[in-house]
């Protein structure tokens, strides 16, 4: 213990601020993302993600036969620009732990989807995640991944531009043969090019036309290449809204196809766009090939949109349409049900149902102009009307997992028309519902007054299914009311409106009940939709009713079931605290295998449920040991597309580290206060502490055995901090010496980095320097941001001060996404800014400001480590 002053100034301090790469910390697989030059050095032999990033579902055909208002029409296409995750960096190969998330549904209306996504921070090329390929391909959408030259106000650099567009000695493009390759292995379907970094000449413009032509002539059938309006043939960056002559080489060259479409951008409103109709005839290139954009990131359903300059009266469509940003409806919510609610409205129209078309509304819903298609077209059918994200997991009924989940792999096939709900009163309300769920998180839920006068018909699937001798409708149910007056639904190709109808009898007891209808009487006939219908002589005026399974098949079908899987293996396994696994399990599958369901044995016998995948890998990220188990028993069950599964599935061992001895750490609320004040101090060891012992010295009590004390101290002076940390292995021992000073001066602590000179190594643009980092502002994208590793910033402080708290503010303090918070950084002191001496480790931050009390200390450098090659600080204060 040390009495008297604490407050010495010496020297002149500098505080500096260096950005490492991660090194050596376990982290679930994420999505791909890349630089030029890291496009070039990827290959899936050397990049430990790439498995977990492939699709395994094979992109289906899918068919009109059918439209159900006036105005739909099948000539032009819609193509959606999508941010389907909330960042570029840090998404999940294999689905989170989060219920709320973008799990888009109207795909029914969406013929090409683009992934939105790339930053100059991040990385600017952008495969889709795997979990959305599945999703699109399930729903017969081909998915583009992105490559965004982004424009130099927001960190563009002309020389990412040079390096995609540099050619081998072979007259090659390397990075064009990447896209390809990228591509081909991730199983997606080509690329949205968007070129919008200024510095180019009319050399750029036609190298980057040869580079597009290079990846028409070797990209495999099927492939789509999409240009974006941006560039024009001197290089320039001039966006011109219609297809012209200054754009029109980044779409076709005399005979040669440049581009398989092109984007306009958003500024057409004013004039029709038959002049871009025009032009492509000219050019020998159908009009539907140019998507006209319109711009609704912002404003959603509010956006003006000149409709009829596309869409003319009586007329058949200019060209195609092109949404940029129709994720508006979940990035401008914080629910699922706000979320759903704002889907519907956009991609449906204000009525709510496709049939009734509102002329009058400025926002029409894309089900004006665009016919739902469905992949609906062989046997067998099968959906639990699962969104593909829950609170909880049902299998068969039973809640198997109570943590919350999304997955996009898993999602179901879910309603052709959201909703076309026909009654001669008020039709019962139809929706999903995320309190129910048969198999994984949700349902299908009618509710309201039903009567006799509100009977309702809910057309729910458009389909092309022959009916064979043995083919049935399974349908699976939950209701408390007895006489539920249920019937299922289907009517045939030649006449879709017309329903025939087959009466469920089983009575509602509050317990899925599931009810089987034969159909060889109408053997040979085509199904052309699904509905349920529900009516009742008596009134009940809370009606409810829940769908869980709706399955059509031959009854072959469901006795198929797929053989048990093969080489299960665990792999790059690792622990944390003794206590923690994070590996790989993968497995060789079968054929007629939907997706694979992954268990863990308990002592009790019983199997915890933890995931499930279409792939044949998956990781475990964070899998904690049960007590002091020495060994946990993993199982792979495969599922068929009629959720057939067996019994129990293959099974792999793995062994835990010896249990270990407790590893001691606590954290202060201050290190700096006045005689008398409280002080709390928070145990911080390893989760296998049984108990604590603490000493303080000079405090009150000087002993406890707490895990979080509050302490006084009554005397001015330094004092030293014990913490012993203990289990049935043993001990750790910690102190901290002059760890807490006590002192009259207390209350004069100031942020003593604000406003300091501030240096750095780089930045991504001209509005994210270093003095962003230290202006006391985390607001208005205030932040200091630099690409790539070993970056720095330094702060000259001025002086020697007497440092108590550390305090820094990541990325999601300003308002981005919590995965571009810095992971883990180190906190040094020095006096003279040569020599350092560590008094801060963080190896897994998560949080989106980090406090840090520490021993009074002049001086800091900090040197943080994150999981990627992006580094921001949003206005970080120390």
């Amino acid at each position: 213990m040390k009495k008297g002053s604490v407050f010495s100034f010496v020297f002149i301090a500098v505080l500096i601020l260096v950005l490492l790469p991660s090194q050596g910390f376990a982290s679930q697989p994420e999505s791909s993302y890349w630089y030029p030059e890291t496009l070039l050095d990827w290959s899936p032999e050397t990049d430990p993600d790439a498995r977990f990033n492939r699709s395994s579902i094979p992109l289906r055909e899918r068919e009109v036969l059918y439209t159900v208002n006036d105005t739909q029409q099948t000539d032009a296409k819609l193509v959606a620009l999508s941010a389907l995750n909330p960042n570029t960096s840090g998404v999940p190969s294999q689905g989170g732990n989060e219920f709320f998330a973008n799990t888009f549904g109207f795909w029914q209306y969406v013929d090409l989807m683009v992934y939105w996504a790339g930053s100059a921070g991040e990385g600017i090329i952008t495969p889709p995640s795997g979990d959305v390929i599945d999703a699109a391909h399930r729903n017969g959408v081909p998915i583009l991944g992105n490559v965004f030259f982004p424009p130099k106000v927001y960190g563009g650099q002309e020389e990412w531009v040079d390096k995609m567009l540099v050619r081998g000695e072979d007259g090659s493009f390397p990075a064009a043969d990447k896209l390809l390759e990228v591509a081909e292995y991730y199983g997606f379907d080509g690329w949205f090019i968007n070129q919008e970094t200024e510095g180019g000449t009319p050399e750029t413009a036609k190298d980057m036309q040869e580079f597009l032509l290079y990846l028409q002539e070797n990209k495999p059938e099927g492939m789509h290449i999409m240009w974006y309006d941006s560039m024009i043939s001197n290089g320039d960056i001039r966006w011109q809204n219609y297809l012209t002559d200054e754009n029109a080489m980044f779409f076709q060259a005399g005979n040669r196809k440049v581009a398989d479409s092109m984007f306009l951008n958003f500024w057409w409103w004013n004039h029709s766009q038959e002049r871009s109709k025009q032009k492509a005839a000219s050019l020998g290139r159908s009009p539907y090939d140019l998507y006209a954009g319109i711009d609704v990131e912002a404003n959603g359903t509010n956006t003006y949109v000149n409709w009829q300059q596309v869409f003319p009266e009586g007329g058949e469509p200019h060209t195609s349409l092109g949404i940029y940003r129709p994720d508006w409806a979940f990035k401008s919510t914080d629910t699922m049900r706000d979320f759903y609610d704002r889907e519907q409205l956009f991609w449906v129209g204000p009525s709510g149902n496709p049939a009734k078309v509102d002329e009058h509304a400025e926002w029409k819903g894309m089900a004006t102009y665009f016919p739902e298609k469905t992949v609906i077209n062989e046997l067998p059918f099968v959906t639990h009307f699962n969104t593909g994200s829950g609170q909880f997991f049902a299998i068969n009924g039973k809640t198997k997992s109570d943590v919350s989940w999304n997955n996009r792999s898993l999602q179901d096939l879910l309603p052709t028309w959201r909703w076309m709900a026909e009654s001669g009163g008020t039709p019962l309300t139809v929706d999903f519902d995320w309190e129910e769920s048969f198999y994984g998180g949700s349902s299908l839920k009618l509710s309201g007054d039903l009567s006799k006068e509100n009977a309702t018909n809910v057309k729910l699937y458009k389909t092309n299914l022959l009916i064979e001798k043995d083919t049935e409708i399974q349908l699976t149910y939950k209701t408390p009311v007895k006489k539920h007056g249920l019937k299922v639904g289907i009517s045939f190709l030649d006449d879709p409106d017309e329903f025939i109808f087959f009466d469920l009898k089983k009575q509602g007891d509050h317990e899925w009940v599931t009810e089987k209808v034969k159909l060889k009487k109408h053997k040979g006939n085509q199904i052309a939709a699904i509905s349920l219908y529900v009516e009742s002589d008596q009134r009940i005026t809370d009606y409810q009713l829940y769908v869980g399974e709706l399955k059509i098949s031959n009854k072959h079908d469901n006795q198929q079931v797929p053989p048990e899987v093969t080489e299960v293996k665990v792999s790059n396994h690792s622990f944390e605290d003794g206590i923690y696994a994070d590996l790989s399990l993968e497995w060789t599958g079968g054929e007629n295998v939907r997706h694979y369901e992954v268990y863990r044995h308990l002592a009790n016998g019983e199997k915890e449920f933890l995931g499930a995948t279409p792939n044949n890998v998956y990781y475990l990220s964070k899998l904690k040991r049960v007590g002091k188990e020495e060994a946990t028993t993993l199982e792979v069950v495969p599922v068929s597309e009629t959720f057939a599964s067996r019994p129990s599935g293959t099974q792999v061992t793995f062994e835990w580290p010896p249990y270990p001895k407790p590893r001691a750490d606590f954290a202060v609320s201050q290190t700096v206060a006045a005689p008398g004040e409280s002080i709390q101090f928070f145990n911080r060891s390893s989760e296998v502490t049984e108990s604590v012992e603490w000493t303080f010295e000079g405090g009150q009590p000087n002993i406890s055995d707490e895990l979080n004390p509050v302490i006084v101290y009554e005397e001015e002076g330094t004092y030293s901090v014990k913490l012993v940390a203990k289990n049935s292995e043993g001990e750790d021992v910690l102190i901290r010496e002059n760890f807490v000073t006590i002192t009259e001066e207390a209350m004069k602590m100031t942020n003593l980095a604000l406003q300091k000179k501030a240096t750095a190594s780089g930045q991504c643009a001209s509005s994210e320097g270093p003095d962003k980092a230290v202006d006391g502002n985390v607001s208005d994208n205030s932040k200091w941001c630099a690409i790539g590793a070993n970056q720095w910033l330094q702060v000259d402080l001025g002086e020697v001060y007497t440092i108590a708290k550390f305090v820094l503010k990541h990325a999601e303090a300003g308002g981005e996404p919590a995965a571009f918070n810095t992971k883990a950084y180190t906190i040094e002191t020095s006096v003279n800014g040569q020599s350092w001496k560590p008094v801060v480790e963080v190896v897994n931050n998560t949080k989106a400001t980090s406090e840090h009390s520490i021993g009074t200390r002049t001086v800091c450098k900090i040197v943080d480590r994150s999981t990627d090659t992006r580094w921001r600080s949003s206005g970080t204060n120390l």
